[in-house]
């Protein structure tokens, strides 16, 4: 790998993980990976763990994740690209190594401090071992060179009032922000809107942007355009190869995320100087000529609503890079089994092994009756069973059998844990699944960072009993705003799969109709078949 902004150590490290990452069978790196390939290379991020009692042991105990990894094994036979997760921690390094004037570039202390920032699994790790933002912050001030306490003089130094050069800069320096964020916004909008065709999160950014454009009204008011000078701007000469280089959709959703909330952090505090002039000339500290050439905010707490905007835009980047994930970790898994030992006319085996054969590609150990060990040795053989198959396995309601049994995942109703704490329990990097039963559960389980969603139900079925069914209007209104995978569910069968898909449904999950049947694998080949027939039938016209 060869970055520009990354020392040799931290590009080694993110080749590392990169092996690491394929030797999992992972399609891109992962900020795990990143946190091995840490703890076994020698590096100052070595050390610093290592102080605080962590290392690959102590890593592979808490997340159950301990790859073969040797210095005879080949590298990967192609390059493996970071994950939007990653590329926003090497992103968030390489801000930090500037801050603190490094000129060298990001090392992998600055990697492990991004790991801490970006990831809030990893955060919470790190914690436990009293390794925490502040403490690696402390210890990269150190390690720059930098006093960490300010050196107090022994004179009083007297501000001289700010001269009007110094207003005009900051105004200068708002435009700019002003303008990036407008940019930047708009990119991820129009690939939300033209290429994502996801009018959840068109409609979010699109009302973000809107209220953005009202709260600069009151910059633009104030002669930011008067004082641009865009010849002048040094910045506009400086260019990164990284910078020039966008290898995959996530990239660029990533890179114009990032730069509208620098760009709204900026607008930030430079809007409160406005407001530190206007108390000024408001408490007499200024001339009367100055107090009537100074511009005044007309809201005083500008400041204020563009943090919340910022803070909005976390969460809808959030949705968003879970959206691109998603799609392609659940590419080809269309239909849904889930597993009930008693619903089966053979037994769970049989049903299940035949319904692999025929297509299934991910599964769900659905049992609300059996005990907690005789679940988790269910659990055992399904995944045994998905794994020869190269099928997914999801456990319902259950993160914490997830996490023992090596599923990779976890499927929650609307009564069970919520997405953050499930999250908590199974990671990073296994899915959650949510149920939704109406478009209000829906979108909120993208914002909430739900890998997929439970669409239903469709129709009344004897597995399960609601008080009122969704039906598919409730389909229909997802598959017109929501591009995050999502399964309808409930009462689906061959009969009823062209109604299904025609309100627009290209995943179903089923239960019964096929573990229930005496040849489940002939049922679920006739489903697959009623779901693919749209693909065809678009494919020709």
């Amino acid at each position: 790998m060869t970055d520009i902004g990354l020392t040799p150590g931290a590009m080694r490290v993110l080749d590392g993980a990169g092996r690491i990452a394929w030797v999992a069978g992972a399609k891109a790196a992962e900020p795990l990976h990143l946190l091995w390939a840490l703890s076994i290379d020698e590096t100052r991020a070595s050390e610093l763990l290592a102080q605080f009692g962590i290392n690959a042991e102590t890593i592979a105990s808490s997340f159950l994740f301990a790859p073969r990894v040797d210095d005879s094994l080949d590298p990967p036979p192609v390059p493996i690209p970071l994950s939007p997760q990653l590329s926003a921690i090497v992103s968030e390094a390489r801000e930090l190594a500037r801050q603190l004037g490094v000129d060298d570039g990001a090392g992998t202390e600055h990697l492990l401090s991004g790991l801490a920032i970006v990831d809030a699994t990893i955060a919470e790790f790190f914690n436990r071992y009293g390794l925490n933002v502040p403490v690696l912050q402390e210890r990269l001030i150190q390690q720059a060179g930098i006093m960490a306490q300010p050196i107090v003089p022994e004179f009083d130094i007297r501000w001289t009032e700010s001269a009007e050069s110094d207003l005009t800069d900051a105004l200068r320096t708002l435009d700019a922000a002003a303008n990036r964020a407008r940019e930047g916004l708009r990119v991820v909008e129009d690939y939300v809107r033209f290429s994502l065709d996801d009018a959840h999160l068109s409609r979010l950014l699109k009302e973000l942007r809107h209220e953005l454009t009202e709260r600069l009204a009151d910059l633009d008011r104030i002669g930011l355009i008067s004082a641009r000078d865009t010849q002048g701007d040094v910045g506009t000469r400086i260019k990164t190869l990284r910078e020039q280089t966008r290898l995959h959709p996530g990239d660029v959703i990533v890179a114009n995320c990032r730069r509208v909330e620098e760009a709204l952090r900026t607008l930030e505090e430079f809007s409160k100087l406005l407001l530190g002039h206007s108390a000024a000339g408001a408490l007499g500290e200024e001339s009367t000529n100055s107090r009537r050439s100074r511009p005044r905010l007309a809201d005083p707490h500008l400041p204020e609503h563009l943090e919340q905007l910022r803070y909005r835009l976390y969460t809808i980047e959030k949705g968003l890079t879970t959206t691109l994930v998603a799609r392609e970790r659940l590419a080809g898994c269309e239909l849904y089994l889930l597993v009930t030992e008693a619903l089966c006319h053979h037994g769970s085996g049989p049903a299940l092994r035949q319904a692999l054969a025929a297509g299934v590609r991910i599964v769900q150990l659905r049992e609300k009756e059996q005990t907690d060990r005789r679940l988790l040795e269910s659990a055992h053989r399904v995944r045994v069973w998905t794994r020869e198959a190269d099928a997914m396995f999801i456990m319902n309601d259950r993160p914490d059998l997830a996490v023992l049994a090596e599923a990779d995942g976890v499927h929650v109703g609307q009564d069970e844990l919520s997405v953050r704490e499930a999250r908590r329990i199974v990671g990073p990097h296994r899915l959650v699944g949510v149920s939704t039963h109406t478009i209000e559960q829906a979108r909120q389980a993208v914002l909430d960072g739900a890998d997929y969603l439970g669409v239903g139900p469709c129709f009344a079925t004897s597995t399960k009993s609601f008080d009122q069914l969704a039906g598919l209007d409730f389909v229909r209104q997802v598959a017109e705003e929501i591009t995050l995978p999502w399964f309808a569910i409930g009462g689906i069968s061959p009969a009823n799969i062209a109604a299904v898909r025609s309100a627009g449904a290209s995943r179903v999950a089923v239960s019964g109709v096929v573990c229930s049947s005496p040849t489940p694998g002939r049922v679920a080949a006739e489903l697959l078949d009623g779901l693919r027939m749209n693909q065809v039938t678009t494919d020709q016209e």
